[in-house]
């Protein structure tokens, strides 16, 4: 587990040289099909020599939950355990990884007339005012989401109007469904977060450079339905991209958003990892980091079952 540009992916394949390992990606956005540049997807020389399961699997269009994930990587571990080798989940959608390990919450399937009722309130008096309304019936959930964080205050408010109860309090009550296998949680944390930083400015400008653009400009065609609330198109960078190209910006603004996204989203994802429990955390700049990894591996597999 680690934030973006933490050298997941290649420590994961450093791994599957030296292991009998399979491994199984823990990212929401590798998912989608066609989308390989904005999302930093492992090239096809990688894959071949280290395949991922759960990248590629469904269009742009289509959605993706933490609970098809969790369904989808149990059966998975399930099938790499039957044949004798180990799972690796390697990614950064901290969400997933608690989902899979702590369970599910039971909250209601989503609600088409709700929600295209609540996009046309949010059309006719803005999403502050529907954030508004999600404070005076949640505040907790309303607290921790910013005005602008629409998909999640729609699905709040949806909660609260199908099951009369706060999301917060709904997401307190976990369903005991505990996963069956131990677990060792490498946490990749870099020592200097201005080297991160660096290093997540330097991909944004090289995904540029390799046809960002005209990946999402090929997504538009295939997909006309696409659009910036699209789930697919809420990945980081992605709508920057769209907004750049219907104008709202120039390509500095661009590259200075899309930067600015994925900072917050590597924050984000530090901030879960240091809720986790039980994590070991690897200084992701130490030249040492796989042998490292190796000597914490080595030893977790020797501990009794």
């Amino acid at each position: 587990m680690g934030p973006t540009t933490s050298g997941k992916t290649g420590l994961a394949v450093e791994l599957a040289q030296r292991l009998p390992v399979e491994l199984i990606s823990v990212d929401s956005a590798l998912v989608y099909q066609g989308m390989n540049i904005g999302t930093a997807k492992p090239d096809a020389a990688i894959l071949a020599f280290a395949p991922h399961h759960l990248i590629d699997i469904i269009s742009p269009e289509q959605v993706y939950s933490a609970a098809q994930f969790r369904s989808d990587a149990l059966r998975l571990m399930a099938e790499i355990t039957a044949r004798g080798k180990i799972p690796l989940l390697v990614g950064g959608t901290m969400l997933y990884f608690k989902a899979l390990q702590g369970g599910l919450n039971d909250l209601p399937q989503a609600d088409a007339t709700i929600r295209l009722r609540l996009e046309d309130e949010a059309r006719q008096l803005g999403w502050p005012a529907l954030h508004a309304k999600l404070a005076a019936v949640d505040a907790e959930t309303a607290a921790r989401l910013p005005a602008t964080d629409t998909q999640r205050i729609q699905r709040a408010l949806e909660i609260w109007e199908i099951t009369g109860k706060p999301m917060s309090v709904l997401c307190k009550e976990t369903i005991d469904d505990k996963l069956p296998y131990r677990l060792l949680k490498l946490a990749l944390i870099p020592s200097d977060r201005s080297v991160l930083h660096q290093r997540i400015a330097t991909r944004f400008n090289e995904m540029l450079e390799h046809g960002f653009l005209q990946e999402v400009v090929a997504l538009q065609q295939a997909y006309p339905a696409l659009n910036k609330e699209t789930p697919a198109m809420r990945c980081v960078g992605y709508r920057q991209a769209l907004q750049y190209l219907e104008g709202e910006f120039d390509l500095f603004t661009l590259r200075e958003k899309g930067m600015a996204a994925t900072r917050q989203l590597a924050k984000r994802q530090l901030t879960w990892l240091r809720g986790m429990d039980d994590t070991v955390a690897l200084d992701c700049l130490s030249p040492l980091l796989s042998e490292l990894a190796l000597a914490n591996i080595t030893q977790f597999l020797k501990l009794p079952n």
